[in-house]
């Protein structure tokens, strides 16, 4: 594998500092810290820069809180936006490509042009292109993937990769700004890349070794399709060994072979099956409940407030890919005009 060195000054050079502020700052514009860091940029640029140059940059302490995810508790953490998320925007501006390349076709999320309705469709395609040779679905995900990766062996990857020892210095400090020499940081902006990064190791084996012809890994969601189920339980125990062995993960124990066509393949936010798609239980669930509220709520003369009508745009996307055309109906159609309104209103006016 070819290494990449000098690559560190690129990362502090203005320009791609000045980029990362850009890029970081989307949608955070109204952040107190942004607002701050946008009244004088080049101090703060410049003093981010000379903390890189002279090595003196120390990842700050993080925040945490619980998120619920779908009923799932996860503890998300956050770093200051100044000097560490521009920070990891100016490295990932640098070293992205490199990774990039190291990824196979099957990896998503996380990566440019490679997100949630990508990996649905490819899935879509290899079940109406090859009937017979996806049958059966194995799906499995990796128990505690964020909590779980272990700094050495994350380390020795990114080693494998680039040869510059400032680059190393750099992701070395981020990697070890969590103690205990295990887990990275759900979200921060480089933890993403190098969960992916972790796995990629995985996904060649898989794909090089193992021959499997269809294979998903959207993070830690894996699905692998076949046309025998007893070859899908046979590869699910090589890839427990593989995953313990080689990267000192697990699989979580809710894994399950089934017949595709029957049960569908709940993915990436859909329910697939040969000749239809589904919005995924919990999802529907979800938008029901919403779109029932507002609409209770526009009926009694109330006006939609702004996180409602985001809602509504945000659930419409995800219908426009799949079959729900009744869902559509009976839970867009009543509330859209009151919808338009508010867009008219309240979104046109202000961009005109």
């Amino acid at each position: 594998m070819k290494r990449y060195g000098h690559l560190y000054q690129k990362i502090y050079d203005m320009e791609n500092l000045k980029l990362a502020h850009k890029n970081a700052r989307k949608g955070k514009g109204w952040y107190r810290e942004v607002k701050m860091i946008d009244e004088n940029p080049d101090y703060y640029l410049e003093l981010l820069q000379r903390m890189l140059i002279d090595k003196t940059y120390k990842t700050s302490e993080y925040d945490s809180f619980i998120k619920n995810d779908n009923g799932k508790e996860r503890e998300i953490f956050k770093l200051p936006y100044f000097p560490d998320r521009i920070c990891q925007w100016a490295i990932l501006q640098v070293i992205e490509p490199f990774l990039i390349n190291n990824f196979t076709t099957d990896t998503y999320s996380a990566i440019p042009n490679r997100g949630i309705h990508q990996a649905y469709y490819k899935l879509k395609k290899a079940i109406h292109s090859d009937v017979v040779g996806s049958q059966y679905c194995l799906k499995l995900d990796v128990k505690k993937f964020y909590p779980s990766i272990d700094h050495d062996i994350l380390k020795q990857k990114y080693r494998r990769v680039f040869k510059d020892p400032d680059l190393i210095w750099l992701l070395d400090e981020i990697i070890d700004s969590t103690p205990e020499g295990t887990g990275i940081p759900i979200g921060n902006y480089l933890s993403q890349y190098s969960g992916n990064f972790y796995l990629s190791s995985f996904d060649h084996w898989i794909k090089e070794v193992k021959n499997i012809k269809h294979y998903f890994r959207y993070m830690d969601d894996i699905v692998i399709l076949g046309s025998n189920k007893r070859e899908l339980h046979l590869l699910r125990k090589e890839i427990e060994l593989y995953l313990r062995n080689e990267l000192k993960l697990k699989v979580k124990e809710n894994w399950q072979v089934f017949p595709t066509f029957v049960r569908g393949i709940d993915f990436v936010g859909y329910r697939v099956f040969l000749n239809y798609s589904l919005l995924r239980k919990s999802t529907c669930k979800q938008f029901k409940v919403k779109m029932r509220a507002i609409n209770r709520k526009t009926k009694r003369g109330i006006e939609m407030n702004y996180s409602e009508w985001c809602s509504i745009n945000s659930y419409k996307g995800w219908l426009m890919h799949c079959d729900s055309f009744r869902l559509a109906k009976k839970y867009i159609e009543p509330i859209q005009q009151a919808s338009e309104c508010y867009y008219i209103k309240n979104i046109k006016r202000k961009v005109g």
